[in-house]
């Protein structure tokens, strides 16, 4: 009778840890990625090394909304930008001043002297299923200004949550 429990005390640890570990790979592949930032072109938002815990299970019901940042799957290659303007809006840089279909676009997330070095842009019409991105160091990062032109919404894989490394700099991305 000893044996017996002993057995099926095993098999119900052994299916324990079975369950746990095709919920972490569930979790893993559909719902929650890390990434590490690479460069400068998220700063001072995101900095360079730091791990970002990305949300991958968002948009498979939501589109991505102006202001959130994204991690953007392009040509074998992982970009985090931020979304500046959504399908079918118009965007301009005039005079340091962002414009969103005409009107001024505050973007308290960056400094003034950020802002400063954004340059001219546009006007120009974001296609359907389409998102204008930039970083948020505009001197420094690649994005639809210079290079990754706009951005499907099929190589948008997830949103930004959280900041999950350096230990001290723990917090939820804005």
């Amino acid at each position: 009778m000893e044996k017996t429990k002993k057995k099926n005390g095993w098999a119900e640890m052994i299916k324990v840890v079975l369950i746990a570990v095709v919920i972490a790979f569930l979790l893993r592949s559909f719902v929650l990625v890390t990434s590490v930032v690479e460069g400068e072109s998220m700063e001072p938002t995101l900095e360079n090394g730091e791990i970002v815990l990305f949300n991958k299970f968002t948009y498979l019901f939501n589109d991505p909304e102006r202001g959130d940042i994204v991690i953007i799957d392009r040509r074998q290659k992982n970009y985090v930008k931020r979304v500046i303007a959504l399908p079918g809006e118009n965007v301009a840089v005039d005079n340091e001043t962002l414009y969103i279909d005409g009107e001024e676009y505050k973007q308290t997330f960056i400094t003034g002297a950020i802002r400063n070095n954004t340059g001219e842009i546009g006007p120009l019409e974001v296609p359907e299923n389409s998102y204008f991105v930039m970083g948020d160091n505009r001197q420094l990062s690649k994005d639809s200004r210079n290079g990754l032109g706009f951005i499907s919404g099929e190589n948008i894989t997830g949103k930004s949550e959280l900041i999950i490394f350096p230990l001290n700099e723990w917090s939820m991305t804005k």
